[in-house]
């Protein structure tokens, strides 16, 4: 199995995490086959494997609290395993591919309405709480950036401070599979960045991270998370406005401002137009708002 998984991190790209569930999943889909069979499936068994024994196994994980989204990436775990044994020369496992994935619930992002993404990095909303300016500071510009330049939490928390933007800059940021992409810097956002980097404290080295935590170590995406919950109490906004809701909020608002889909894919790093392609969707949802609050017949 090792040899499967560094296949997928050299050749694939996987991330870290992917790359752990992965593993995880396929061990418990073979744990599962060793005590489904009695013992350690061997490579003849595993070839000889009914569509009923990975329905079997699939059930245990249903019953063991296991979600549709968690038994879609296990069977996707297990079957990319078995491609690559069947590449190597050590049988077929035609089983896995005979058993569907199950379906999901199909679920739209919730983005912020355009006032309240802006107020994402207003200091003054947290004036009440006891934290040193620079903190309010690192959380307006991580904020910002999300919502500014579409970045995923963990895109912003792996910036080095070289790569700090300058005054209507652009970013270089790695998502995930290791991909680069280039993303645009708001001026105001270069400058909610340059005003942190001002207040810090801390020594920020070139080579280091650009936002630190409150000791001067790598900054927690948790972190920001509790940053955000503040702000959304302290603006009465719904549990749905995370962090990632201001990635949501980036794209659904380029989009109703007219942003070409396929640009809007590439700033976001989608690898698919169909991921994209959800936003399509929320933008729809808002128009019908619009019609039936508006139309003298609706």
């Amino acid at each position: 199995m090792m040899r499967w998984l560094g296949y997928l991190g050299a050749e694939r790209r996987m991330s870290e995490k992917t790359l752990e569930a992965y593993g995880r999943d396929v061990g418990q889909f073979l744990g599962f086959l060793a005590e489904h069979m009695g013992g350690p499936p061997s490579l003849r068994q595993l070839s000889k494997l009914a569509p009923a024994d990975v329905r079997a196994f699939m059930a245990s994980r249903r019953s063991g609290g296991a979600g549709s989204r968690t038994l879609m990436r296990g069977l996707a775990g297990a079957r990319s395993f078995a491609r690559f044994l069947e590449r190597n020369g050590k049988g077929k496992v035609g089983a896995l591919a005979a058993v569907r994935a199950p379906k999901l619930a199909r679920s739209l992002p919730k983005p912020l309405a355009i006032k309240d993404a802006k107020r994402m990095s207003d200091t003054e909303a947290r004036e009440g709480e006891t934290r040193e300016p620079w903190i309010l500071a690192r959380d307006a510009a991580v904020l910002s950036l999300l919502y500014g330049s579409g970045l995923r939490i963990a895109e912003a928390m792996s910036l080095q401070c070289k790569q700090a933007p300058g005054t209507g800059d652009t970013l270089t940021v790695t998502g995930k599979g290791n991909k680069t992409r280039m993303v645009p810097v708001l001026p105001q956002v270069a400058k909610l960045i340059t005003d942190y980097i001002a207040l810090c404290p801390h020594d920020l080295p070139p080579d280091g991270p650009l936002f630190i935590g409150a000791r001067g170590g790598v900054l927690s995406p948790r972190v920001v998370q509790l940053a955000m919950a503040r702000l959304r109490g302290a603006l009465g906004l719904p549990d749905s406005a995370t962090p990632h809701a201001l990635r949501h909020s980036f794209a659904t608002h380029l989009l109703a401002r007219g942003g070409d889909l396929r640009a809007i894919q590439e700033l976001l790093g989608h690898a698919s137009l169909s991921t994209t392609q959800i936003y399509t969707a929320v933008d729809s949802e808002r128009l019908l708002e619009v019609y039936a609050s508006a139309h003298p017949r609706a």
